[in-house]
């Protein structure tokens, strides 16, 4: 087919009959892994050849290719309800974050930072680092069944708080985080929140407005079927010029093309989160990737995944194992995880029946998107059946 046809015309086609033609993955196997990695798309790959035409054509057109970061920044900004004015554009959630982070000024009154033990790891460890410049990190532990409750965070959350960084969902367990209830706590205190939404984005609705967050963080590699490289740092307009990072580059300055090495003058807008030369390739897959998910329709998206993984859930239940992700819908997000008793082992099973997926802490991850059905579902509870003795109870 053509790579560049648009999706079928009528929207009352049902996920995923209108869209999984055009991942060409399905052919050959079953992807249920998009929290890993969302499945390549035939628009994603005409835009990594577009990338290689362009540059066989025009040589180094430094220009064009900044406008393809504009046209990721606004693309992100689209996604989140956000102005293009507060979006950065970088290589990764841990360069936005770690150019935010060096701009923070950790005094007496609110040396602290709280962060969830739900992190990724990079979140954990940039906060970690901000120590040796005075920071206070203090962790808010889960109740041991794979949620937080809200009153942990409000006995951690209190005057002396600088920053309170939470994930939307965790990584590790699918559980989501009450984010409401944290920025409520947090902007109650004074302090600042900094939500991970890595694990969301493309596969819940986000409005940063609703949400009320100050910063929010994300990447094109899982849900917004883009490639690796390419990631987002969303700051409040109102925040950004309090805030002057020290980790900083070329593309972050007020001219870039002045090149001027005599001053520091970032620029009055989110791009003085950004840092050296953009990832054009990752760029141009990223914007393909972010156009597809929204025509596809993350509402419509996160209803279908919603009832694909309830049936999951119910047939790992009925099989006698055990479902680590909350089971409550909106306390879990489009990843369920499995307790595995051998995790690795499992994986490596339900690959040699065809079907991706991954682990983590212990944990089987199947994550379903816009592109998976109700029969590859079928088809991992069929698997999980095959492999029982490799399911913890």
């Amino acid at each position: 087919m053509d790579a560049d046809a648009p999706l079928p015309p009528d929207p009352s086609e049902p996920l995923p009959d209108r869209i999984r033609h055009r991942f060409p993955i399905f052919e050959r196997q079953i992807y249920i892994n998009s929290c890993s990695q969302g499945a390549l798309s035939d628009a994603v790959r005409a835009a990594y050849d577009a990338y290689l035409d362009d540059w066989d054509t025009h040589g180094a057109p430094w220009e064009y290719w900044v406008g393809r970061t504009e046209a990721a920044r606004s693309a992100f900004a689209g996604l989140l309800g956000a102005e293009p004015d507060e979006i950065a554009v970088t290589t990764s959630v841990s360069a936005g974050l770690s150019a935010f982070a060096s701009g923070l000024r950790f005094g007496a009154d609110r040396p602290k930072v709280v962060l969830s033990d739900f992190e990724f790891p990079a979140v954990g460890q940039i906060w970690h680092a901000q120590e040796a410049r005075g920071a206070e990190v203090v962790h808010v532990a889960d109740d041991g069944a794979a949620t937080i409750p809200l009153e942990h965070f409000d006995a951690a959350i209190d005057e002396r708080t600088k920053i309170v960084s939470v994930t939307q969902v965790c990584y590790r367990n699918g559980s989501r985080i009450d984010v409401d209830g944290v920025v409520k706590l947090a902007h109650e205190r004074g302090a600042l929140v900094v939500l991970d939404a890595y694990q969301a984005v493309g596969a819940l609705p986000i409005d940063v407005r609703a949400l009320d967050v100050d910063v929010l963080v994300g990447g094109a590699l899982k849900y917004l079927l883009g490639s690796a490289g390419l990631g987002f740092l969303y700051c409040r307009a109102d925040l950004v010029e309090t805030i002057a990072p020290t980790a900083t580059g070329w593309f972050a300055d007020e001219s870039i093309f002045d090149m001027d090495i005599h001053d520091y003058s970032p620029s009055p807008t989110a791009r003085r989160f950004q840092s050296g030369t953009p990832p054009v390739p990752s760029l141009y897959a990223g914007v393909a990737g972010v156009e597809l998910m929204r025509a596809i329709g993350v509402a419509d998206t996160h209803r279908h995944v919603q009832a694909l993984n309830t049936a999951l859930i119910e047939g790992v239940t009925e099989l006698g194992g055990r479902v680590v992700t909350p089971l409550e819908e909106s306390r879990r997000g489009p990843l369920v995880a499995i307790a595995a008793a051998d995790e690795h082992a499992l994986v490596a099973a339900l690959a040699a029946d065809g079907i991706v997926t991954s682990s983590r802490d212990g944990n089987l991850r199947v994550s379903a998107h816009c592109y998976n059905s109700a029969d590859d579902i079928e088809a991992v509870v069929s698997a999980l059946a095959r492999h029982r003795r490799l399911l913890r109870t």
